[in-house]
């Protein structure tokens, strides 16, 4: 793998307690020339606001951000002519917070954001897709919130589009992806096939997508999704993911790169 773009830190709350560096010298040893910080986005603490005594195991607060960033842009000057390192962050694609995200945004020089989407409201109220559930409305909108994110153009690709996690019959599950691998497929947007899912046996890769995404004309590309410095050195999960690809007929290239104008 000569990039990933999908990687976290501790601030996510539910990453290894290493310091930044750790995941910089282990892409080091791993032969990886691009790595690319996307630690999950906060909120921003505008309304709706969370209830009292809420405090997200899943990102960073706010007021981390600036650590955050000036973090990751102190280890690319320190690895120059080593290792090319971005910064980014995760999003989820919320569009009542839309110009809180923009506000937060322009006070950084972030190289890249990629689409995550891991809830359908806010993060409180518990409506994370990756538990299983059959409801059909679910799954359409969790379709049309991941289209109407790539849409706007602030996205760099779509990591986990299988994280959603319907047990339903297999015709409406490709009803609706099938709009979302369409959609990918006419935009040249990659299928990113996610290695943490794979190493901690989530459902998802699913093979029921891969193959739809196949089907479609989409391309595929590798994320670590990287919680741990040692899932950068681990070969096995790539191995089978791209032998997963392989058997569902899913071409895998290499991660986009943001354009050097908007770096």
């Amino acid at each position: 793998m000569i990039a990933n773009l999908h990687t976290h830190t501790r601030r996510c709350r539910h990453a290894a307690n290493e310091p930044d560096r750790a995941w910089v010298e282990a892409a080091l040893k791993a032969g990886i020339r691009t790595l690319g910080f996307s630690d999950h986005c906060p909120w921003p603490r505008t309304p709706p606001l969370a209830p009292p005594g809420f405090r997200s195991g899943a990102r960073m607060d706010p007021e981390e951000a600036q650590d955050y960033v000036s973090s990751v842009l102190a280890l690319r000057e320190e690895y120059a002519g080593r290792i090319d390192i971005l910064v980014g962050f995760e999003v989820e694609h919320a569009p009542w917070r839309i110009a809180a995200q923009e506000e937060l945004f322009s006070r950084f020089p972030l190289d890249y954001l990629i689409l995550g989407q891991h809830w359908l409201g806010e993060e409180w109220e518990g409506t994370w897709v990756g538990s299983p559930s059959p409801d059909e409305s679910r799954l359409a909108l969790y379709v049309d919130r991941c289209i109407e994110g790539m849409e706007s153009g602030r996205y760099l690709y779509l990591a986990h589009p299988d994280v959603i996690h319907f047990t339903g019959p297999d015709g409406i599950y490709a009803r609706h992806m099938g709009r979302l691998c369409d959609w990918l497929a006419a935009h040249d947007s990659p299928v990113e096939v996610n290695l943490l899912g794979i190493w901690s046996r989530r459902s998802y890769p699913s093979e029921r997508f891969l193959r739809l995404a196949a089907e479609r004309g989409c391309r595929a590309i590798l994320g670590v999704d990287a919680h741990d410095p040692a899932r950068l050195l681990d070969p096995a999960p790539e191995a089978e993911a791209r032998a997963l690809c392989e058997r569902c007929g899913l071409a895998v290239g290499e991660a986009p790169l943001p354009s050097p104008a908007v770096r």
